[in-house]
């Protein structure tokens, strides 16, 4: 168990670090007035998830401990947006399309009422 810990921590840490360095380099070169690298960042993890899944799904990424740094921990750390669109995909290709709009919605609309929440919720502190 702690192995496997490990190897998600691990991936985890050098996505975390991935995502920091690529998210400050394209906003140097596109500047902040539009969150440029957090949308590069979640796109990009998007491509590696689909070609690590790619990969299962002919069977050529067999080793269950490369999966788990890869996927959870690597793109995990990347970005967890990476997570939510294959999870999408994953029900997209079962036709559980209701599901799909029903995560989708509550995603965004749940996530960022927490998020507003939370704030509002330190001011009153």
């Amino acid at each position: 168990m702690y192995r496997i810990l490990l190897l998600i921590g691990s991936g985890g840490f050098i996505g975390s670090i991935a995502r920091y360095l690529s998210q400050q380099a394209v906003t140097k070169y596109y500047g902040d007035t539009f969150p440029f690298g957090t949308l590069i960042v979640n796109i990009a993890g998007c491509l590696i998830i689909g070609v690590l899944f790619g990969f299962i799904e002919k069977g050529k990424l067999l080793l269950p401990e490369t999966r788990l740094f890869l996927i959870t921990g690597f793109c995990g750390g990347f970005t967890t947006f990476s997570a939510f669109s294959i999870e999408n995909i994953i029900m997209l290709n079962k036709g559980e399309f209701f599901y799909v709009l029903i995560y989708v919605s509550l995603s965004v609309i749940l996530g960022l009422g927490a998020t507003f929440l939370g704030m509002m919720a330190v001011k009153v502190l």
